[in-house]
């Protein structure tokens, strides 16, 4: 329960914490001020308390929503860290050779470059080779990412970060100031709203799980049992990707460093589950 004699930073990282299990640790306080002005202006308020004080009062449902949306941190960028592609190509190559459709989850994709990213590099390999698509899954705790990630609709900043002019001109119309998607791309990938600490994760077995920096905004418990999750829906022998500066290592005894993929994670033991001691650990 959000406290209002906790002072407006203490309530705001509350509300956070309590919507997406996020911290939001005393040297990242300054994301407030900076990231919720628009809503400020927006509202006619003159500071966080009021904002609080607007929060505290219930009356408007829809601003705890838009305070949590605007304190998630949604940076991303089209093949970001792009060699990880490349080995991604290379594992999803030995699920066909096995004769299955791979499955590919990206979790906490933000608004969306992520799986369009794995979209266009998988639909040209389909256009060269004739291999079918693998299945993609695109979940996010935030509905308004998810709808920038739908709408496929992206600025110039954000078309030009990671995206190779090739690829923007075969895969992109412009539209204005803006970029969109082709709608094949877009219906390439399945869009869901998804909380990774308090929700069941999309049906599995997956071969290829994507977590990048999502998992350290969270304390170590909650970290500690979503990686119990993400392992619960792998199949043997599946992958788990993390952001460059995370790692498995000291986090959780449910995965262990992979030997095929450098920089990439297996689960222990290889097992596929419901996800079930993931829930209980988080209640």
């Amino acid at each position: 329960m959000l406290n209002a004699g906790s002072g407006a930073n203490g309530v705001l990282a509350a509300l956070l914490a309590a919507r997406t299990g996020q911290r939001l640790d005393a040297n990242r306080a300054w994301r407030l001020d900076t990231t919720l002005k628009p809503i400020l202006r927006e509202r006619g308020l003159a500071d966080l308390d009021g904002l609080v004080s607007l929060l505290l009062e219930g009356n408007d449902r829809g601003v705890g929503d838009q305070i949590v949306d605007a304190l998630l941190n949604q940076e991303t960028s089209f093949f970001r860290e792009a060699p990880i592609f490349d080995t991604l190509l290379d594992a999803l190559k030995v699920v066909e050779a096995e004769g299955r459709r791979p499955r590919i989850w990206s979790a906490g994709c933000s608004t969306g470059q992520e799986p369009l990213s794995l979209a266009m590099l998988l639909a040209e390999r389909r256009d060269e080779t004739g291999v079918a698509m693998p299945e993609i899954v695109a979940t996010d705790v935030s509905e308004v990412a998810l709808a920038r990630g739908r709408s496929g609709r992206f600025t110039q900043f954000e078309i030009q970060r990671g995206l190779p002019i090739r690829r923007m001109m075969r895969w992109f119309d412009g539209d204005g100031d803006e970029w969109v998607a082709k709608p094949d791309l877009v219906a390439s990938v399945t869009f869901r709203r998804m909380n990774l600490v308090a929700d069941r994760p999309p049906p599995g077995p997956f071969d290829i799980v994507l977590c990048r920096n999502v998992l350290f905004y969270l304390d170590p418990v909650l970290r500690a049992a979503v990686f119990e999750r993400l392992a619960s829906v792998l199949r043997p022998g599946g992958l788990l990707v993390l952001g460059a500066g995370e790692t498995v290592i000291g986090q959780t005894p449910a995965f262990e460093p992979s030997r095929r993929y450098r920089g990439m994670y297996e689960a222990v033991g290889g097992a596929v589950g419901d996800g079930g001691a993931a829930r209980r650990a988080t209640g």
